[in-house]
């Protein structure tokens, strides 16, 4: 992952596996209601967004072995211990 700034722009670039990990998390964390946790509705908003262009570009989520491809990325990002 990789973040810069251009013209008051921010730019973060994930890799497929990054992507696809948070596109997982952001779906599950989407689906149910969190009130506590914002402060203001523009941050909920925020991370609709950011599901929503993640799902743009992120083909595996149509893929029938979905499952296995989120888990090969999970292993590989994950801490090695």
């Amino acid at each position: 992952m990789k973040a810069n700034i251009e013209n008051r722009t921010i730019k973060v670039t994930f890799s497929e596996d990054e992507a696809l990990v948070l596109l997982e998390w952001l779906h599950n964390f989407n689906e149910n209601e969190h009130p506590a946790l914002f402060q203001d509705q523009a941050e909920q908003r925020v991370l609709w967004d950011m599901q929503a262009e993640l799902e743009e570009v992120t083909s595996a989520i149509f893929d029938s072995n979905y499952q296995e491809i989120l888990s090969k990325a999970r292993q590989k990002i994950r801490d090695k211990e």
